[in-house]
C-alpha cells in the first residue's frame, strides 16, 4: 500500500509539475508579443524621426522632429496602432474582405458570404484612386507604419504580434490604403439599421389583421404624421401571414446589427454665453457594441495645423471624435434613410435577368471563391442589379418578404466606388474652426453622421454624409420594401449636402443630439422617419435648462445620468389602476410581493442605478407587459421586439387612436383591460425575479442583472480562457438613459448591457487642457497587458483621465518614449 501510494504522489506531483511547466511555457510565448515601448529603433518608410512619447495611462503622443512631414506623423501613429491592436485590426480586415473562414472555419461561412455579396472591399479599392493627394500619402504612410511593425515582429520574433495567433496561425498581409477605406466602410455597416426596419415593417404588416394598429407598434417619432402607405400584400400579393426567418450567423464577428443595435450616441455643445468660464464647451459619448478591447483607442497626433487628441479607430488614419487647440468635434448617428431593399422581379424565362423600367435585363455577375479552414472552398455567384447588389434571403429575415419569382437588392450610399469619407476626416482634424470643419464634411459618404463642433467662439451640428434623393412618386416613401422595376422608386443620386441639417449659433446657446428626430420636413426632402430616441432627448432638455451656464462638470454629470425618462413617463400610466390598492396579504404570497414591488416604485424617482432594485422591477414588469400586449396580435413575430417600444406602451395605455385595443386577449372570451394586463405582467415579472435573483425585492441590484459585457470576439468564448479575456462589471443605466447602456434582450440574460458609450470626451475650450476623455477598457489589445483593462473600473465610476496637448506633461509622467529613425 505504501508503495501505490509513493507512486501515486509521484505520478501526482508529475502531472502537476508538468502543468505548471505548460502554463509557463504559455506564458512565456504569449509575453513575447507585448510590445517595449520605451526604446530606439530604425525602421523604413520615413522620412525624418518620430517619437512616440506613452504618458502614465498608456496613450500616445505622436511627435515628428524637424523635418518631419504629416505622413511620419501618420506612419507613427500606424505602428502605435499596430503595437497595441494587430489582432483587432487583421481580423477587422477579414470581415471585411469576407475571408473570416480562412481562419474560423465553417462558423463564418455565411457571414463571408453576406459581406462578399455587398463588395466592400473592392470598393475600397476603387475608391483609392478617388483621394486627393493629401489623403491618399497619409493613407501610405499610415499602411508604412503598420508594415514596419509587421517586419519587426518577423525578424525579432516577437510572439506572432499577439498571443491570439498562436491559436490562428496564419500569415498576415502587408497593410494597404484600401484596407483603411474598408474599414469606414465596415463602420458604416455597423451603424446602419434602415434595412431592419423596411424588413420588420412588412413582416408586421403582413401579420397584423387590423393595419391601422401598425402606427401603435411602429410608430413615427412624435411630429407631423405621414400620409398612409399601401398595404405589403398590394405591392406583393401572395405572400405568407407569417414566415420563419432565416437565422443571420450567430457570431460575436458578425458586423450585422440586430434592430436597435445599430449606432447611436450623445453630443451636446454650448455657446460661450451659456457656459460658466466663458469658453465653449462640447461633451460626446459614442455608443457602439461593447467589447475587449473596445472599438476605441486614444491618440495624440502632431501635425502642421497643430495638435489633435482623441478617439481613433485601430486600421483608420484619423482621429474620430476629439478636439485640437482651436475646435473639438463629436458625432452621432444620424439615423438617415441611406438604404432601400428592391424587389427585383426576375424573367420567368430566364432568371439571370430581372425587369427594368426598360425591359429585361441580365444581372452582373461574377464568381467569388471562399477559402474554409479544413474544409472544401465553395463559390458564390455574386449578382447585382441597377439598385444594388443582390442579397440572400438570410440577411434581417429578407426570406419572410420576398415574394415568389423575386429576388431582392439594397441600395445604400455605402456601396460608392467614389468614397471619399476619408478625406473629409483627415480634413476635419485639420479645421481650425467651425466654417472649415462643415466644408470638410461635405466629401463625407457614409455612414451618416451628426457632426457637432465647437471651436472658441461658435458651436454648430451639421448632417454629414450621402443622403439619397427620392421622388415624391414612390410608392412606399421608402419605409418598405419596394419594387425596383418602377422608375419613381429608384433614387435620383444623392441630394446636396447644402439640404442636410445644419444649426449654427443657435439662440439659445446650446445645441445637441441624441439620435432624436432633428425636424420635419415632407417627404422627399425628409431625413428619415425612423430615428434612434423619443426618449433621451427629453432628460437630455431638462438637463440644459436647469442651468443658466453650464461647466465641464455639469457636462460630465449629463453624460453620467442614469435617470429614465421613459420610466417616469409610463409607471403612473401602467400602475393607475394598481398604487396601493391592495388589501392586506400574507408575506411570501403572490399578492404581497405585488404590493412590495408597487411600494418600491411608487417612491423611485426613476434613476437606473446599479445599487438599487427598483430598476430590476420596473425593466421586468415592462418587458414581461409588452410581451402580453403583442403576443397575440403577433404571434411568434412578438420575438422580433426584444427592447421595449416606450411610445407604443404610452399609445396603449393612453389609448391614442383606440391603440388600447391591444390589451384585449383575442383568444379569450373575457375582454380584458389595460389594468389587467399591468396587474398580471407584474406578476410575471416577479415570479421570473424570484426565480433568477430570489424573492427578497429589496434585496435586488439592477446592476447584478445590467452587467456590461465587454467579451473577447474568439477567445471570449473558450472555456478558463475567457474568464482571463472577458470583463464584466456592474453598470448603471438602461435603454433610455443619457447614460445608456442597452440591454441584449435575449434570455436568459436580457438585461446584460451590451451596447453602451465605449468613449466619452467632454472638452472646454476656455482651458482646452483642463478636457478629459476615457475608453470602457484600455489601450491595449493583448490580455496579459496592464492596459488591457486598466480604463474598465475609472469608466465604469464615471472618471476620465486627462485630454490634454502639453507635451510636456505627457513626457513627465510617461511610461515609455519610442524613438523611430529613418532606415534606408
Amino acid at each position: 500500500m505504501g508503495l501505490l501510494f509513493r507512486w501515486l504522489m509521484r505520478l501526482a506531483a508529475t502531472l502537476i509539475l508538468m502543468m505548471v511547466l505548460g502554463a509557463g511555457l504559455v506564458y512565456f510565448l504569449a509575453s513575447q508579443s507585448l510590445p517595449d515601448y520605451d526604446k530606439d529603433i530604425a525602421l523604413p518608410g520615413l522620412s525624418a524621426p518620430v517619437e512616440i512619447v506613452r504618458d502614465n495611462a498608456n496613450v500616445p503622443h505622436i511627435f515628428g522632429s524637424f523635418g518631419a512631414s504629416d505622413e511620419d506623423v501618420f506612419y507613427g501613429l500606424g505602428y502605435a496602432h499596430a503595437q497595441d491592436r494587430l489582432w483587432q485590426m487583421t481580423v477587422l480586415r477579414r470581415t471585411v474582405q469576407g475571408r473570416l473562414s480562412e481562419v474560423f472555419g465553417t462558423r463564418t461561412v455565411e457571414v463571408d458570404s453576406l459581406l462578399r455579396r455587398l463588395d466592400l472591399y473592392r470598393l475600397a479599392q476603387q475608391s483609392v484612386n478617388q483621394l486627393d493627394a493629401g489623403t491618399k500619402a497619409a493613407l501610405i504612410s499610415y499602411s508604412a507604419g503598420i508594415n514596419a511593425r509587421l517586419g519587426e515582429i518577423n525578424d525579432q520574433a516577437l510572439g506572432r504580434g499577439a498571443p491570439e495567433m498562436f491559436l490562428f496561425n496564419t500569415p498576415i498581409a502587408p497593410w494597404q490604403p484600401a484596407d483603411s477605406i474598408a474599414l469606414m466602410k465596415l463602420l458604416a455597416l455597423k451603424q446602419s439599421g434602415q434595412i431592419q426596419n423596411e424588413v420588420l415593417r412588412a413582416r408586421v404588416s403582413l401579420m397584423l389583421d387590423d393595419l391601422s394598429r401598425l402606427p401603435d407598434i411602429l410608430p413615427d417619432a412624435p411630429g407631423t404624421g405621414m400620409t398612409a402607405l399601401p398595404e405589403y400584400t398590394e405591392l406583393f400579393p401572395g405572400l405568407r401571414r407569417y414566415a420563419e426567418a432565416t437565422e443571420m450567423p450567430k457570431t460575436a464577428l458578425s458586423p450585422f446589427q440586430a434592430r436597435g443595435l445599430a449606432g447611436a450616441s450623445n453630443v451636446w455643445a454650448a455657446s460661450p454665453h451659456r457656459s460658466a468660464s466663458g469658453g465653449t464647451l462640447l461633451a460626446n459619448d459614442p455608443h457602439m457594441e461593447l467589447s475587449a478591447p473596445t472599438v476605441w483607442y486614444l491618440a495624440r497626433l502632431e501635425l502642421a495645423t497643430g495638435g489633435v487628441i482623441g478617439a481613433t479607430m485601430p486600421g483608420i488614419p484619423a482621429i474620430m471624435a476629439g478636439r485640437s487647440e482651436n475646435m473639438g468635434w463629436g458625432t452621432t448617428a444620424s439615423y438617415a434613410d441611406d438604404q432601400d431593399i428592391f424587389m427585383e422581379k426576375l424573367n420567368p424565362n430566364n432568371h439571370q435577368e430581372y425587369l427594368t423600367p426598360n425591359g429585361y435585363k441580365r444581372f452582373k455577375s461574377r464568381p467569388s471563391i471562399i477559402e474554409i479552414k479544413n474544409q472544401k472552398p465553395i463559390t458564390l455567384v455574386l449578382r447585382w442589379s441597377e439598385n444594388g447588389p443582390i442579397m440572400p434571403g438570410s440577411l434581417h429575415g429578407l426570406s419572410t418578404v420576398t415574394p415568389p419569382g423575386h429576388v431582392a437588392s439594397l441600395a445604400w450610399s455605402a456601396l460608392s466606388p467614389d468614397d471619399s469619407s476619408m478625406t473629409a476626416a483627415i480634413n476635419l482634424m485639420r479645421s481650425q474652426n467651425v466654417q472649415e470643419a462643415i466644408v470638410a464634411g461635405e466629401q463625407y459618404i457614409a455612414p451618416s453622421q451628426n457632426l457637432v463642433l465647437a471651436d472658441r467662439n461658435s458651436i454648430a451640428l451639421k448632417t454629414v454624409g450621402a443622403i439619397p434623393q427620392r421622388t415624391a412618386q414612390n410608392q412606399n416613401q421608402g419605409r418598405l420594401p419596394n419594387q425596383g422595376w418602377r422608375r419613381e422608386n429608384r433614387w435620383n443620386g444623392r441630394a446636396p449636402y447644402a439640404a442636410n441639417p445644419q444649426f449654427i449659433d443657435p439662440r439659445g446657446g446650446i445645441l445637441g443630439n441624441t439620435n432624436n428626430k432633428l425636424l420635419q420636413r415632407p417627404f422627399p426632402h425628409h431625413v428619415s422617419f425612423d430615428w434612434g430616441d423619443t426618449q433621451r432627448v427629453h432628460r437630455w432638455r431638462k438637463l440644459m435648462q436647469t442651468r443658466q451656464v453650464h461647466t465641464r462638470d455639469s457636462f460630465i454629470e449629463a453624460q453620467l445620468d442614469s435617470v429614465s425618462y421613459t420610466a417616469r413617463t409610463l409607471l403612473p400610466l401602467i400602475g393607475a389602476d394598481l398604487w396601493f390598492t391592495s388589501s392586506a396579504a400574507l408575506d411570501g404570497s403572490p399578492e404581497r410581493q405585488r404590493q412590495i414591488a408597487l411600494r418600491l416604485l411608487s417612491e423611485w424617482n426613476g434613476e437606473m442605478n446599479e445599487h438599487m432594485p427598483e430598476p430590476l422591477i420596473y425593466a421586468a414588469w415592462v418587458r414581461a407587459l409588452q410581451k402580453r400586449l403583442i403576443i397575440d396580435e403577433l404571434g411568434p413575430l412578438a420575438g422580433e421586439f426584444k427592447h421595449i417600444e416606450p411610445l407604443f406602451i404610452e399609445r396603449v395605455y393612453r389609448n391614442v387612436d383606440g391603440a388600447a385595443a391591444w390589451c384585449d386577449v383575442r383568444q379569450s372570451s373575457p375582454i380584458e383591460t389595460c389594468a389587467d394586463l399591468a396587474k398580471l405582467a407584474l406578476d410575471d415579472a416577479l415570479v421570473w425575479i424570484s426565480d433568477k435573483y430570489g424573492p427578497t425585492l429589496e434585496a435586488l441590484r439592477w446592476g447584478d442583472a445590467h452587467q456590461a459585457t465587454q467579451d473577447h470576439e474568439i477567445l471570449g468564448e473558450v472555456p478558463l480562457l475567457r474568464f482571463f479575456v472577458n470583463i464584466r462589471q456592474s453598470t448603471s443605466g438602461g435603454d433610455n438613459t443619457l447614460q445608456r447602456g442597452l440591454s441584449s434582450g435575449e434570455d436568459p440574460n436580457p438585461f446584460q448591457n451590451v451596447h453602451a458609450a465605449g468613449y466619452r470626451g467632454v472638452y472646454d475650450f476656455s482651458d482646452p487642457d483642463s478636457s478629459v476623455f476615457i475608453t470602457s477598457t484600455g489601450q491595449s489589445g493583448h490580455f496579459l497587458s496592464r492596459y488591457y483593462d486598466d480604463m474598465a473600473q475609472l469608466w465604469r465610476r464615471g472618471e476620465y483621465i486627462p485630454m490634454s496637448l502639453d507635451a510636456d506633461l505627457a513626457r513627465a509622467a510617461a511610461v515609455g518614449v519610442t524613438r523611430i529613425q529613418p532606415r534606408q
